[in-house]
């Protein structure tokens, strides 16, 4: 952990996805890492997502960088799961609705397909799993979920992604109306690199 925390050491984030880098960097912030897009660390491979829980796509991407970059590598695998929706759209998230629509489409498909369900009965939860590989081959996966309700209009322009219908009832806002610093104290990925570095301490 000592080693991982220094600022001459980087951490590779196996990501393309440049809300997430911008998420974790906002979160890792406090923290001395040196972070590194998998583009920085000249990996620019298209890996593919064949896994069938966060947890295991996590852990493909995680693995697929470090046998090209070593060191520290850092995966996140994340969506949103409606129990209405036997948890679904889940590990395809990003590629419900098709994968180039947009997420006002993907929204809108949500909705259709939740039009009979009462509105507090649409509870949801983003999940998030964080795949570590430390230099040695060494590795670990966590991860972080957030409890909500999938509401019935976009409210917000913070965030990204499901984060506009993302109702938090604790706060009453979604997690796009939030502060990213609000967003962070009790979002998925927000819980999941806490973990993460709770876990890196003991090692």
């Amino acid at each position: 952990m000592r080693e991982a925390m220094s600022d001459s050491v980087p951490f590779i984030l196996a990501t393309q996805n440049k809300d997430k880098v911008r998420e974790i960097s906002e979160i890792l912030l406090e923290y001395p890492f040196r972070i590194m897009t998998m583009d920085d660390a000249g990996f620019r491979e298209e890996i593919e997502e064949t896994g069938t829980t966060f947890a295991e796509n996590a852990m493909i991407k995680a693995r697929a960088v470090h046998s090209q970059t070593g060191g520290y590598v850092m995966a996140d695998d994340s969506g949103l799961s409606i129990d209405a929706l036997g948890g679904a759209p889940g590990v395809y998230s990003a590629r419900f609705h098709g994968k180039d629509s947009s997420y006002e489409q993907k929204i809108a498909a949500l909705w259709e397909l939740l039009s009979d369900v009462p509105l507090y009965e649409r509870t949801a939860h983003f999940i998030c799993a964080i795949a570590v590989i430390r230099p040695d081959g060494s590795s670990f996966v966590v991860e972080g979920v957030s409890d909500g309700i999938l509401w019935d209009k976009m409210l917000g322009k913070n965030g990204f992604g499901y984060d506009p219908v993302f109702y938090v009832p604790e706060f009453k806002m979604t997690t796009a109306e939030m502060t990213p610093q609000m967003k962070h104290s009790i979002s998925h990925r927000g819980k999941a690199l806490r973990a993460m570095l709770a876990e890196l301490d003991q090692s």
